[in-house]
C-alpha cells in the first residue's frame, strides 16, 4: 500500500490555484489534452475500469462499471451529471474541493464527458451554496475561453458545454434519480428503477451521475493510468478518499488519506486528528456519515476477527451489523464520553423526517414516529416498550422504500439501540436526571 500520495489535494494550498492560469502551471488540463487528442473514448472507460475507482458519494459501486453500464443509442444524446448536492451531516468534502481547487472538476467533467459521448454536462450543486456556484461559473468560463470548453475543444471536433445548477435546497436530491427530476425541474421524488439512468435518465436519454470525488479523480488516472493507481490503496479499495473529520477531536478538517491506512492511526497520529480532546475519551464513531450505524470506540478500531480496523471499504463494514459500518461519504465524526447517544440519535431522526420525500409511506411515516418516540424518551416521557417499538419501525423502514434514504434513517437508529441500550433504559429509569441541562452519561452515572 503506498503512503501519504496525494491524488486531489497535492496543489489545493497553492496560492491562486483556483484560477486557469495557476491550475495550468500545476500540470492542470494535461488530461483533457492527452485524452482528446491521443485516446479513444473507450480506452479512457477501460483506464477507469483498471483503476478500480469506487462512487466516492457514499455507495462505493466501481466507476469504470457504471460507465460501462450507459446505452448508446444512435441519435440519442448522452449525458453526464455531477452530484455536488452534498447535504449529508458530517460531510463537507466535496464543498472543500469545489470552492478550493474549481478546475480540477472542471478537467474531470470534460474528460468524463469526452469518454462517455456526452457534449453537455452538468453540475448540480446543493442549493445552499451560491458562492461555490459563482466559483465553478467562473472556473468553466476561464476553461472556455483557454480552448478546453465549447465548440470544438482543441481542434479536436468535440463539442461540449457545461452548466452549473444550484439545488433547492433538498437531502433528497443527492439520490441520483431525485436529482435528475429536480434538475429538469421537477419536485425531487426518487424514481422507481429499472430503468436505471444509464438507460433512461436525465430526459429520459443515457444518462451517468458521478460524484464530485470520483470525478475529480479521473485527470489523475489519465495522466498516470489506471494500473498505477490501482497499486495505490488496498484490495478493492483503491486510490485514496477524502474524509470530512469533525467531532471531539483535536483536529478538525477535510484529510486526503491513502485506503487501507490504519483507523488507530487515522484516529490518533498528530498528521491526522490528532486524538480526542485533552481529558476525554472516545465512545463512539460515525465513520461514513449521518446515514451509516454508529459504532463504540472498541469496535471502531477492532473488526470482527479482532483485526486492526483500516480505513477502507471492506475493513469498516467486516462482519456486516453489528460489529460492522460503511465508509460511505467520508463523513467521519468522533463523539466522547461527553455526548448523549440519545440525543444525537434524535438529532438525526430529526433531519431525516425533514428531509423525507413523503413519496414512500415507510419513509414518510416511520421517520415521524422515529422522531416522537426519540423526543419523548430524551424528554423524559419514554416507556420500555418505546425501544422494542424503535427497532420494530427501523426494520419496518429498511428496505422497503424507493430509493436509500429509508435505509439511512433506520440504521442509525437501529444501531444506536444495539449498541447503547442500556443509555436508553437509563433515561427512561431516570427522567429527570436524563434531562438536565449538561446532564452527560457515563456507564451507569450521570455527571451533571
Amino acid at each position: 500500500m503506498a503512503n501519504n500520495i496525494k491524488i486531489l489535494t497535492e496543489h489545493i494550498n497553492t496560492p491562486g490555484i483556483e484560477t486557469f492560469e495557476v491550475y495550468r502551471k500545476t500540470g492542470g488540463y494535461n488530461a483533457v489534452e492527452k485524452a482528446i487528442k491521443k485516446m479513444s473514448p473507450d480506452e479512457i472507460v477501460e483506464e477507469v475500469k483498471k483503476s478500480g475507482i469506487r462512487g466516492r458519494g457514499g455507495a462505493g459501486f466501481p466507476m469504470g462499471m457504471k460507465w460501462s453500464f450507459l446505452a448508446k443509442p444512435e441519435g440519442v444524446p448522452r449525458y453526464l451529471v455531477c452530484n455536488a448536492d452534498e447535504s449529508e451531516p458530517g460531510t463537507f468534502k466535496d464543498h472543500y474541493l469545489m470552492k478550493s481547487i474549481p478546475h480540477l472538476l472542471i478537467e474531470g467533467m470534460i474528460v468524463s464527458s469526452y469518454a462517455l459521448g456526452a457534449n453537455k454536462s452538468f453540475i448540480y450543486v446543493r442549493g445552499e451554496l451560491m458562492y461555490v456556484v459563482r466559483i465553478l461559473e467562473k472556473a468553466i468560463e476561464e476553461a472556455k475561453a483557454a480552448g478546453f470548453l465549447g465548440k470544438n475543444i482543441l481542434g479536436s471536433g468535440y463539442d461540449l458545454e457545461l452548466v452549473v445548477q444550484p439545488g433547492g435546497g433538498a437531502y433528497i436530491c443527492g439520490e441520483e434519480t431525485a436529482l435528475l427530476e429536480s434538475l429538469e425541474g421537477k419536485r425531487g421524488n426518487p424514481r422507481n428503477k429499472p430503468p436505471f439512468p444509464a438507460v433512461k435518465g436525465l430526459y429520459q436519454s443515457p444518462t451517468v451521475v458521478n460524484n464530485v470525488e470520483s470525478i475529480a479523480n479521473t485527470p489523475w488516472v489519465i495522466n498516470h493510468g489506471g494500473d498505477e493507481y490501482a497499486k495505490i490503496g488496498i484490495g478493492r479499495s483503491t486510490g485514496t478518499k477524502l474524509i470530512s473529520a469533525s467531532g471531539h477531536i483535536k483536529n478538525p478538517g477535510v484529510y486526503e488519506i491513502t485506503l487501507g491506512l490504519p483507523v488507530d492511526e487515522f484516529m490518533n497520529s498528530d498528521q491526522y486528528l490528532g486524538g480526542v480532546r485533552d481529558g476525554h475519551y472516545l465512545k463512539a464513531v460515525v465513520a461514513g456519515g449521518s446515514s451509516v450505524p454508529i459504532l463504540p470506540a472498541h469496535l471502531f478500531y477492532k473488526t470482527a476477527n479482532g483485526e486492526d480496523r483500516l480505513m477502507s471499504y471492506e475493513s469498516l463494514s467486516d462482519g456486516g451489523f453489528p460489529t460492522g459500518t460503511m465508509l460511505g461519504s467520508g463523513g467521519f465524526i468522533a463523539m466522547d464520553e461527553t455526548t448523549c447517544i440519545v440525543r444525537n440519535t434524535w438529532n438525526f431522526s430529526r433531519f431525516y423526517h425533514h428531509e423525507s420525500c413523503g413519496q414512500c409511506s415507510p419513509c414518510r411515516e416511520g421517520t415521524g414516529w422515529m422522531e416522537k418516540v426519540l423526543h419523548r424518551i430524551e424528554h423524559g416521557h419514554g416507556t420500555m416498550s418505546d425501544i422494542d417499538l424503535l427497532v420494530d419501525v427501523s426494520k419496518k423502514i429498511e428496505g422497503n422504500t424507493i430509493c436509500p434514504l429509508g435505509d439511512a434513517a433506520a440504521w442509525p437508529v437501529a444501531s444506536a439501540i444495539r449498541h447503547f441500550r442500556d443509555e436508553f433504559e437509563w433515561h427512561i429509569k431516570h427522567p429527570n436526571e436524563a434531562t438536565k441541562p449538561g446532564a452527560v452519561f457515563m456507564g451507569a452515572e450521570i455527571l451533571a
